[in-house]
């Protein structure tokens, strides 16, 4: 299942509530709004997907609680071993609209990866949260 709707690589409002109930967000109108403004860094009125990243990264520090960071460790652990693949991580993140390579998913999952085990536990989900606050050092497609 895909958040974008349109498949045009973007979230606007309404797939963004979709998103962050998909997560264990619960936020009313007004604070999609909020949101949207706060991640809109190109002025166009939507989300890409560096805006996203940005945005969500900002929601699990500032107003994430320890149930909501487990239950959207649980939407990227597909298997429920208690680790994230870069499999699992290109799912979701294709499932939400974003057009992302298996090179890049294996990329995000080494720089947070802190034991080297070519997987992120719950633990190192934390890390990768602050990772994707900034652009990663790499460009995830959008095409």
């Amino acid at each position: 299942m895909s958040f974008d709707k349109n498949v045009d690589g973007r979230i606007d409002a309404e797939e963004l509530e979709i998103v962050t109930r998909s997560i264990g967000l619960h936020p009313k109108d007004e604070e999609l709004k909020a949101m949207i403004k706060q991640a809109d860094k190109d002025g166009s009125g939507d989300i890409d997907l560096p805006e996203f990243i940005e945005l969500m990264a900002s929601k699990s520090k500032n107003d994430t609680t320890e149930s909501d960071l487990r239950e959207a460790f649980s939407l990227f652990d597909k298997d429920g071993n208690g680790l994230i693949s870069a499999q699992e991580m290109k799912f979701v993140l294709t499932c939400m609209g974003f057009n992302i390579t298996e090179k890049e998913a294996v990329e995000l999952v080494k720089q947070a990866d802190i034991d080297g085990d070519g997987h992120i536990n719950y633990e190192a989900s934390r890390t990768l949260f602050k990772l994707l606050k900034i652009p990663l050092q790499l460009k995830i497609s959008q095409k």
